[in-house]
């Protein structure tokens, strides 16, 4: 199993890269992982509400053009209104794929959120919190979460949780 993570925007601080990679080194034996980061739509400075329609849209298009669809690849969407799921949860979910042999593409979205046509071709609308946490940190704790769920898919002592 693979699992891309499909992201809006580049160019993230040193502090991102840092914990981002050390979780992107520990999960390769147990999972392939790959960082596709997507630019973010140009953006003027006071948009307005059909504004920022059009970047969640032309963002949007980036994330379905390279979405794979065609080799089983299920579309997860990082979303507020999305599901909740405890590490326990996403570890069995990620085996599910897993046993179904199916790839994963992992959505997070720009500024502004992920476009309706994404929503609806999501497989899964997965919410990490109910927080509003910035855009590079949630690379940091998604990748650090995946890394958890692994651990547990493989009885590494990583995770202790209960």
């Amino acid at each position: 199993m693979k699992v891309r993570l499909l992201t809006i925007g580049t160019k993230m601080p040193n502090w991102v890269q840092t914990g981002f990679n050390e979780y992107y080194k520990r999960i390769q034996p147990m999972m392939s992982t790959e960082l596709v980061e997507l630019p973010a739509a140009k953006r003027a400075k006071n948009p307005s509400d059909a504004n920022l329609a059009q970047y969640r849209e032309q963002e949007g298009q980036a994330i379905l053009a390279t979405h794979q669809s065609a080799v089983r690849e299920q579309l997860w969407v990082l979303d507020v209104k999305g599901k909740m799921l405890s590490t326990e949860r996403l570890a069995d979910k990620l085996s599910d794929a897993m046993q179904q042999g199916d790839d994963i593409a992992l959505v997070i979205g720009g500024a502004d959120g992920v476009s309706p046509e994404v929503l609806a071709n999501a497989d899964m609308k997965w919410s990490l919190s109910d927080l509003t946490l910035p855009h590079p940190l949630v690379r940091v704790v998604l990748m650090e979460q995946l890394y958890r769920a692994m651990s547990i898919n493989n009885n590494h002592p990583y995770h202790r949780g209960n």
